[in-house]
């Protein structure tokens, strides 16, 4: 190309507040890379922690970083010696790459490496950069096709119904009993959903923003309680599984006083950095499993495969914003009154 180099719009996080929609380089596959056309960017929990916070938990910003790890378009072209879906192809972004190296990686818990590179993570310094951009250059076995009937914008929800599954896995066997879940922001409804999908007899759940458990509904719950009234009669009493889904204290607590004796609790949310309180002695005196849960790895396959087949998620897009409004949408996704899930859109401008 002569003359002015080609650009592209990406959403780059400075600091706690400033967003920028700016002007990106457009980024050339190296060897093994894919690079793809974003369509949909799908607005996460961290993405709004990264804005409102300046970080993610112990994840503090330390350089301006596109955001982004909820992505899906089309292939562009490969890399020196990468391969994968012919180019054209929709599909969705795996935004994660383990190193393959260490113990968790041998173990098959690759989620937990502690080498991932992960698409718009301050976890790693230099930060990895994320995939809200016109193009975003991946890894090409990073690349997923999508099943056939699946649309990108409902396989944009793919990375969080991926964590909703990997969630329900650590729980345990839930076919015919009930769960609790504490929170019902996306992720929480994906929960509920993937809970249901796995058999769940009953899910309930629980969230202080009434519109909120109307898409919690949407989604397959059976019960929505208000978490901010211990009389509500929809309060379960010795539920077999709780998934904290809110990242708040009191959700964790609600979750281990809701459940049965030797049930399990699985903490989903990302809590406040530094000390969290929570009712150890019942962990003790009840014998309850209190287990961790973070990203996945095989279940975004899994995710793509529900998603084809199950057309309730398309309730939970509640918008889709164009991407030179960025942060119109980070205030609307804010605001669990007004929305669920909202994708910006990078389509080219009319």
């Amino acid at each position: 190309m002569t003359g002015r180099e080609a650009v592209m719009l990406g959403c780059v996080i400075h600091g706690q507040g400033d967003l920028r929609v700016a002007e990106l380089p457009v980024p050339a596959p190296g060897p093994g890379q894919a690079l793809v056309a974003v369509r949909y960017g799908g607005v996460c929990g961290s993405d709004l922690h990264y804005w409102r916070h300046g970080g993610v938990g112990d994840f503090r910003l330390r350089e301006p970083m596109v955001l982004g790890h909820e992505v899906v378009g089309t292939v562009v072209e490969y890399g020196p010696g990468a391969s994968g879906p012919a180019p054209g192809t929709a599909v969705a972004v795996h935004p994660a790459s383990p190193c393959g190296a260490c113990p968790e990686c041998g173990d098959g818990r690759r989620n937990v490496c502690g080498d991932t590179r992960y698409l718009g993570s301050a976890a790693r310094f230099p930060h990895v950069q994320g995939g809200f951009a016109d193009r975003v250059v991946v890894p090409g076995e990073q690349l997923r096709a999508l099943p056939e009937g699946l649309g990108l914008r409902r396989a944009a929800l793919a990375e969080p119904l991926a964590v909703a599954l990997h969630a329900v896995r650590r729980a345990g066997k839930v076919a015919g009993r009930h769960v609790l879940v504490t929170g019902a922001g996306p992720i929480g409804c994906l929960v509920v959903a993937a809970a249901k999908a796995a058999g769940a007899s009953r899910v309930t759940v629980t969230d202080l923003v009434p519109e909120a458990l109307e898409y919690a509904r949407v989604a397959g719950a059976d019960v929505g309680v208000r978490a901010d009234d211990p009389d509500d009669a929809g309060w379960p009493d010795d539920v077999d599984a709780a998934i904290e889904a809110s990242g708040v204290a009191a959700g964790l607590d609600a979750c281990l006083r809701r459940v049965r004796r030797g049930g399990v609790v699985v903490q989903l949310g990302m809590l406040p950095p530094g000390r969290s309180p929570f009712a150890g002695n019942l962990v003790v005196s009840r014998e309850i499993e209190l287990r961790g849960a973070f990203r996945f790895d095989t279940e975004f396959d899994e995710a793509l495969g529900l998603l084809s087949v199950e057309p309730v998620f398309d309730g939970l897009v509640s918008a889709v914003v164009p991407v030179r409004e960025a942060e119109s949408a980070f205030v609307l996704a804010a605001d669990r009154s007004r929305s669920c899930k909202v994708l910006l859109d990078f389509a080219p401008a009319p």
